[in-house]
This record gives structure tokens, sequence and C-alpha cells, in this order.
């Protein structure tokens, strides 16, 4: 087997300390690692960001919005539950992640307070019943009871809490500070991290320089963020998530692609949805999304995708990549490998480690560019 495809083959060392507790403030005064087609990189600035992007490059973000998805209740035996939405089906039951999942059978009932020691009820009271178990994830489908009047989003408003990753334990961040300031489509149990570097200025700066900006929906759920756990990294499966391409973002990409510019996309969301696109063109029957080989999208796209990109895949869409730095030994780590290779990659992040960037969430970023040259700008 190659070491590429070996999972302890993308572990690394990390000191406890470089896991970023709180985000920088503004957001683009982050760190940026600009690394380029060569072996170079360069240490800047997320505000800089304009000096390596060009007139006719596309920026694609991910404008997913992060529900309020924890929440927190008890059984009607009054044990205590923590529970975790991922995502809504047809039907108007949610898949969530349930702790102690053990003790959820088939009929449990849930009510949900505005904290785990609250006594008293809120506005609009929430129940759940448990309909399913989920054998990918191991998680519960649950069917909600609202009170008369209140939407589940009302509802969630009270009771429920932006989830903050397990490794952030110490923060006093605000729940907005976890949200991209161009945030809109709601349903994501995780942010977009990449997008969170961001300020509406940055934006502004970049498309006044002629960088096009462009949007995507991926809800960000258990297949980003579940634990790759065979070694052989070709046996793991991908959970499915939920995107949406538009017509707007298409056309911004066959531009883009026509007149010879760089397509970047913002985060391993992005990357995932964009590539997701055109591997489902690919297996379709009409080609009504791309064809391989074609490098752009010739339609809208709506649906979901579970694949799963390491190296050896070959990108139909992505050229370049803004990515934060992430765990050992996972699916995103892997993705990023797949761009640049293992082996740089992982020597890309001891340099980080060596110049105390930070990781993770709110850590610093990382630019990759097939060609990281820096603008040269005339005053």
């Amino acid at each position: 087997m190659s070491a590429d495809h070996q999972l302890s083959s993308y572990r690394y060392d990390l000191p406890r300390e470089l896991i970023a507790q709180e985000p920088v403030v503004p957001r683009d005064s982050s760190r940026l690692m600009v690394v380029d087609s060569l072996n170079d990189c360069a240490h800047r600035q997320f505000h800089e960001l304009s000096t390596w992007l060009q007139a006719g490059d596309l920026l694609v973000l991910n404008n997913t919005r992060v529900l309020p998805a924890r929440l927190y209740g008890r059984k009607v035996t009054g044990a205590p539950v923590e529970t975790l939405l991922l995502r809504e089906r047809e039907d108007g039951c949610w898949l969530a992640l349930v702790k102690p999942g053990k003790r959820f059978k088939i009929g449990s009932e849930i009510v949900f307070s505005h904290e785990p020691q609250a006594e008293t009820p809120p506005t609009c009271s929430l129940k759940a019943t448990v309909v399913e178990r989920d054998e990918a994830t191991g998680g519960r489908w649950l069917q909600f009871q609202l009170a008369d009047g209140c939407s589940l989003a009302e509802a969630l408003d009270e009771v429920g809490h932006i989830p903050f990753p397990p490794y952030i334990t110490e923060s006093k961040a605000e729940p907005d500070q976890y949200q991209t300031v161009y945030a809109e489509a709601m349903g994501s149990a995780a942010a977009p991290t990449a997008g969170l570097h961001f300020t509406e200025e940055l934006l502004q700066t970049l498309a006044a320089q002629g960088v096009a900006i462009a949007y995507l929906t991926l809800h960000v759920g258990v297949g980003t963020f579940r634990p790759v756990e065979t070694e052989d990294i070709t046996q793991h499966a991908m959970h499915a998530e939920w995107f949406e391409i538009g017509a707007e973002t298409v056309d911004k990409i066959r531009q883009t692609r026509e007149a010879g510019g760089r397509i970047i996309a913002v985060g391993t969301t992005v990357a995932r949805a964009l590539e997701g696109a055109a591997n489902a063109a690919e297996v379709s029957q009409n080609g009504s999304v791309a064809s391989r080989g074609s490098r752009y999208l010739n339609q809208p796209f709506q649906g979901s995708t579970n694949l799963f990109i390491y190296p050896g895949y070959v990108w139909q869409i992505v050229d370049g990549l803004i990515t934060n730095f992430h765990l050992p030994g996972s699916s995103l780590l892997m993705l990023v490998s797949a761009l640049i290779g293992r082996e740089r990659l992982l020597s890309l992040y001891q340099t980080a480690i060596a110049e105390q960037y930070r990781f993770y969430s709110f850590g610093d970023a990382m630019l990759i560019l097939p060609d990281a040259q820096p603008t040269t700008k005339t005053t």
C-alpha cells in the first residue's frame, strides 16, 4: 500500500498551545502562509491577500450559516442529554449526534431547555422523539414537537447554541465570530473556517482589484469532521453533505476558465462542492452539469456529495485553495495533500509549528496557488 494511502502517514505532533482558542481581531489580521507551485513559502498576514491574487481570478466562497445546532435537555426520566443537529430530511426529521447515544432507543423523548441546568422553560418549548437510528453516523433521527405558533428556527434561537469544535475549550468568542461575514443560508453544523478570515473591507478591495467573487452553499455535516478510522484510507466512506451551486456561480466559473483565470476555492468545503459537482456530472447520463476534462460547470447543481479527495485525485475545477491548518489524520488534511502532495504539506506544517502559527478553526490560514507570484502594483 502506498504511504499516501496509509492513515498513519497523516500524523503529526502539535503542541497544545498552538490550538487557537480565540479568533483574532480584526479577522484579516490572522497570519497567512503563501505556498507556490515550487518549494517556497512566504509568511504574510491575511489582509495582504490582494498581493497574491490578480484580476481575472475567481474566489468561490461557501455562504452557509451555522445553526445554533447544539442543544441541551433531559429525557423524561431526568437524565441529561446533549445533541448536535446535522441535517434535515424531507419529512422534517433531523439527524443528530446524541450523547449518551447508547441510551436512546426508538421512542425516547427529550425536552430541551436554555442551559443544561435551566429551571424555567423557554418561550418556544421544544421537544423531540427518537424515530430512527442512523447506521452510517451512529446518530438518531429526531422528530421535533413545537409549541403552537413557534417555528423550529425560533425555538433554536432560544435554546440552541453555536457548536464550537470540541478542541476549543477555553474560548470567550461570541457566536457571530464563528460565522463568516457573508454567511446567509442557515443549515450548517460547523463553520467553513477558511472564510472566517475575510472582512467586508477585504472583499471590497479584492473586487475593486478585478478579482471575481462567487458563492455556493455546502452545509457542513458529519462528512467533513468524521474521523478516518481505516489504516487504508481508500476504504474510508465519507458521509454525504448537501450542497448547491447556482447559475450565477456557474457562469462566473465558465467565464474565468475561458479567460484563463484561476479558480480559488475558499475552504475544503468549497473544493469538495466544486469537485463533487464535476464528478457527479461524470456519472450522469446526460452530462448536464459538466463533462470530465471540460474544467468548468455547464449548469447549476443541487444535491449531495460523498466525494473523498486524497492523493491521486485528478482535480477538475479547483486551481488553488485557501485553507486553515487541519487535524492530524483528518480527511481535510488528505484533501489538501491531494493538491500539493502529502510530504510537502507535512513539511509545511512543521514550518508552521516552528513559526508558531495558530492551528484549527480559529487559527491561521494557508494560500495554495499554482503560481503564487505576488502582484506587482504601481502607484
